[in-house]
């Protein structure tokens, strides 16, 4: 099998679980280095063994990537340990509280669009300056919530971050293509991951501002269930490569049809 990622240094926020997780061993087994950011200082440590196993590379980079500080010296760390960077996965998020608009406090409204919005504004601002050494790829964890589905009731800051990632993505790919950087954009629908962890749902308050939706039978077609963090994991190879080298500024949905119901 040929190698797509020799010698490439990678960056996976969000890496101790779910999609990140599945793309840093991805990644990892077709010759990337990877740098694995995450606040589970365990969930990595298992991440990081199993690319070992596979004669792999990594380094665990405990992150808050919502702090700029903190960003800064992840990337810094980066470059002293690998001296490049190469590929940019900016995954980490949370679906957070989800809650009529009347209900949602502004301090959740905020705590929402900084772990997702916010933290991938940092993560490509400040992977800039080393990606333009040599050109490179910048792939976000998007989502079909705020670009193709507004039905999930409740979920109005986390399908607003979503919204905004598709919006920032696309100018940066207009912006960074003289440096030969790519920027695109994935938006999952139902993937089988443990994010439910970091979602609160006030099932109560939600009765009153549902829409009630009757779906024909199942609502996956293509699979009839959620996706899986691997078939995610295949997409971001892709992009990660050469395969994909004139493609950039696009959104890419992986939803099994979900979103087209």
């Amino acid at each position: 099998m040929e190698i797509l990622l020799e010698h490439q240094v990678a960056i996976v926020t969000g890496a101790g679980s779910g999609i990140g997780k599945a793309a840093a061993l991805k990644l990892a087994e077709n010759g990337a280095k990877i740098a694995l950011v995450d606040l589970h200082q365990d969930e990595l440590e298992e991440v990081k063994n199993q690319i070992e196993a596979i004669g792999g590379k990594a380094l665990i980079l405990k992150t808050n990537v919502s702090d700029p500080e903190e960003v800064q010296s992840c990337y810094q760390k980066i470059i002293d340990n690998w001296g490049r960077l190469d590929i940019v996965f900016s995954n980490a998020g949370i679906n957070g509280k989800v809650t009529p608009i009347e209900d949602l406090e502004p301090s959740e409204w905020d705590l929402t669009l900084s772990n997702n919005l916010t933290s991938t504004f940092l993560t490509v601002k400040y992977a800039v300056p080393h990606l333009k050494k040599s050109g490179g790829s910048i792939i976000i964890t998007s989502s079909i919530n705020g670009n193709r589905v507004y039905r999930n009731i409740g979920m109005s800051a986390y399908s607003t971050s979503k919204i905004g990632q598709m919006g920032f993505g696309k100018m940066a790919a207009l912006e960074l293509a003289k440096y030969h950087i790519r920027v695109n954009i994935i938006c999952p629908g139902a993937i089988d991951t443990n994010i439910s962890e970091n979602t609160w749902k006030e099932k109560k308050n939600l009765k009153k501002v549902e829409v009630p939706i009757k779906y024909p039978k199942g609502s996956q077609p293509l699979e009839h269930g959620p996706g899986k963090p691997e078939q995610v994991a295949d997409l971001v190879l892709f992009l990660a490569s050469n395969l994909s080298s004139h493609i950039t500024g696009s959104e890419m949905y992986i939803d099994g049809a979900e979103s087209l119901l």
